[in-house]
């Protein structure tokens, strides 16, 4: 790294330190301004922070790997996640601003009653906030370590009695962290450049996100996202012209890639949008690409998006956030993505046969290292470490706002000590709640490489709560019961799976998720209603879409227009998601020449029409996701 390098990456880091420490004062005053910002944000700031926190570093060396695997048509794994962010915008995310949770464990005791609904606030706090969240915590972390092994090279840069001393630390700890490099003493240098690698970025990270709260998360990540992806377009501009250009690009695809030269895609599968010229494209991987945005603990925006969403100032700046996000998310990443993914794949081509995922996620990092020049370098590092940065702070966060809120507020304050915490107090606690979950992340940071079955069963486990997190919001007759049987159907089941269908993924997802679902959907029934007056003062809080007719009659008679709100929506983000996915193939096939289907003679009308397609549907989408009826005007 050259000099201008280390001056963009020392700017990054002193911009991130003052918009913590600028936010300081406005953070400490409670939790709401700490974990809310105050709920202030405009939708465009809220939307552009969700994608900065999905950005993540490892994401684009993901899309990287998948689409020399598998081809283009794999990337829809990621991009129909568009149905669960268009879900949560236009019919979840006014209720969950208005509902007035801090977080969605304590949804559960607004939305439910009883005891039933205090113990699933507990399971929830717990389960999503400290072992997914710390989890997926480490495993970015460990993926920060590809990243920074080229570049800091601290056993240059620090004293030699120093790095020694550190290098008999991890030995002695027995905690290899190196990408490569088979020789004993290689394996321990790397291992110890990535520990100070990993503390520097956690450092900084933490600094200013505990010192601001959300604010400074969101401030960061806006920032964080515009140098990301400019520095992203330069890497696959400079990687493109390196090759010799887009129309140069495509013709060394089908150079390279064909049935004589022994690899397992050729070049027209390499580059399919669709499935028809995919390869290895069952009915089975069909069902659970159109079904995986519902099987997710996230489907209902549960996490960081529904924090965002809650943050915001007004019911449309929630739609519109969800509405940026998906479109910075879907459109504009894959626009800067797929060109270079490909071009990666030329500069560095693989060896006939099989072809290895990590070896190919890895020529991103080479990329990088070898072909970008000074000052692009550094811009794409900080964009690298910016992305990072990101994903860490928002689950730092997150995680700290369910220790703060749902454990030490709900359950040791008011239920074991009997007293209420002042705010500065819980402020210091939402504080320290952040090291706790720093702390829990790097002591499972070791035993990642041995922990891949429970990682697993963990997805499993949210492919069987989607569905039900989902009709909590739209059906009045689901239970905290429902939620907790559908939570112990996916805890026996996920292991019996993973036991029963080793090498089935697919069907494993299909099978937990409408299985434990259908279990949760039949203890509601038997065990509910919910009593009527606690499901009234839920529906005058959120004034929920979907089906709540008894309860609508007896709150509000005569706006009894909840099935009407949820098919109007239920329309929008049909025509919004046939809009984005139009847009997404037209302008991503043009890009990288990829194939029309084969009953379509002429590839150039097909791009033509899914243009037109997804530019008229706009003003379609836009009218119906973005009215507000009258009853959620009164109600608000």
């Amino acid at each position: 790294m050259t000099k201008w390098d280390w001056a963009i990456l020392l700017a990054f880091i002193v911009y991130a330190l003052y918009a913590g420490f600028r936010e300081r004062g406005q953070a400490s005053k409670n939790l709401d301004e700490y974990f809310l910002a105050g709920r202030s944000l405009s939708g465009w700031k809220a939307g552009l922070s969700m994608a900065a926190t999905q950005f993540a570093a490892d994401t684009p060396l993901l899309v990287t790997g998948l689409v020399a695997t598998a081809g283009i048509f794999a990337l829809w794994r990621l991009w129909i996640y568009a149905l669960a962010f268009l879900l949560m915008g236009f019919l979840l995310a006014p209720s969950w601003r208005r509902v007035g949770v801090l977080t969605d464990a304590e949804l559960t005791e607004v939305r439910y009653g009883h005891g039933a609904a205090a113990a699933l606030r507990g399971i929830k706090a717990i389960y999503f906030g400290t072992v997914i969240n710390c989890t997926v915590l480490a495993m970015v972390l460990l993926a920060a370590t590809r990243l920074a092994e080229p570049f800091l090279l601290w056993d240059q840069w620090l004293p030699s009695a120093i790095f020694e001393a550190c290098i008999h630390m991890v030995h002695w700890a027995g905690v290899p962290f190196a990408v490569g490099g088979l020789e004993a003493d290689t394996i321990w240098i790397r291992s110890t450049n990535n520990l100070f690698s990993i503390g520097a970025i956690m450092l900084v990270t933490m600094l200013y996100s505990t010192t601001g709260g959300l604010r400074s998360v969101v401030a960061t990540d806006l920032v964080q996202l515009a140098i990301g992806l400019v520095a992203s377009a330069g890497f696959a501009w400079v990687v493109v012209d390196h090759v010799g250009g887009l129309s140069v690009l495509t013709e060394r695809i089908h150079e390279q890639f064909n049935t004589s030269a022994g690899y397992p895609l050729t070049g027209n599968e390499l580059l399919a949008f669709t499935p028809f010229g995919a390869k290895d494209v069952t009915m089975m991987v069909l069902l659970v690409y159109g079904f995986q945005w519902l099987l997710q603990m996230n489907a209902d925006g549960t996490g960081y998006l529904a924090q965002r969403s809650m943050a915001c100032k007004s019911d449309h700046d929630a739609r519109l956030a969800a509405v940026v996000f998906t479109v910075t998310q879907v459109l504009l990443r894959s626009f800067i993505w797929l060109p270079l993914a490909l071009g990666l794949l030329v500069v560095f081509p693989p060896l006939p046969g099989s072809i290895d995922m990590a070896t190919r996620e890895f020529t991103f990092i080479q990329g990088m290292d070898e072909l970008l020049p000074a000052g692009l370098k550094g811009l794409m590092l900080v964009g690298m470490f910016a992305a990072l940065a990101s994903t860490v702070d928002t689950h730092l966060n997150w995680g700290a706002s369910y220790w703060t809120n749902d454990v030490y507020r709900r359950f040791i304050c008011q239920s074991w000590l009997r007293r209420a915490p002042s705010n500065r107090v819980l402020v210091w606690v939402a504080r320290a709640s952040n090291l706790l979950i720093l702390g829990i992340a790097l002591c499972i940071l070791p035993w990642l490489s041995s922990i891949q079955m429970a990682w697993q069963v963990s997805l499993l486990l949210g492919a069987g709560m989607g569905m039900l997190l989902v009709l909590r919001w739209i059906w009045w007759r689901i239970t905290a019961w429902g939620e907790l049987a559908c939570i112990l159907a996916s805890i026996i089941m996920a292991p019996l799976l993973l036991w029963g269908l080793p090498d089935q993924d697919a069907l494993r997802l299909l099978i937990m998720g409408f299985g434990s679902g259908l279990i949760g959907i039949g203890v509601s029934l038997f065990t509910g209603p919910e009593d009527y007056d606690r499901l009234e003062k839920f529906y005058q809080r959120a004034n929920p879409p979907g089906f709540w007719k008894p309860i609508e009659q007896r709150v509000s008679p005569h706006h009894a227009d909840g099935s009407q709100r949820f098919w109007k929506a239920m329309l929008a983000i049909g025509f919004a998601a046939l809009s984005i996915f139009c847009l997404l193939t037209g302008v991503g096939s043009w890009l990288v020449g990829s194939p029309a289907p084969p009953w379509i003679p002429w590839r150039g009308g097909w791009i033509v029409g899914l243009l037109l397609v997804g530019i008229l549907l706009c003003p379609v989408w836009i009218k119906l996701g973005f009215q507000q009826s009258d009853s959620v005007k009164q109600l608000s």
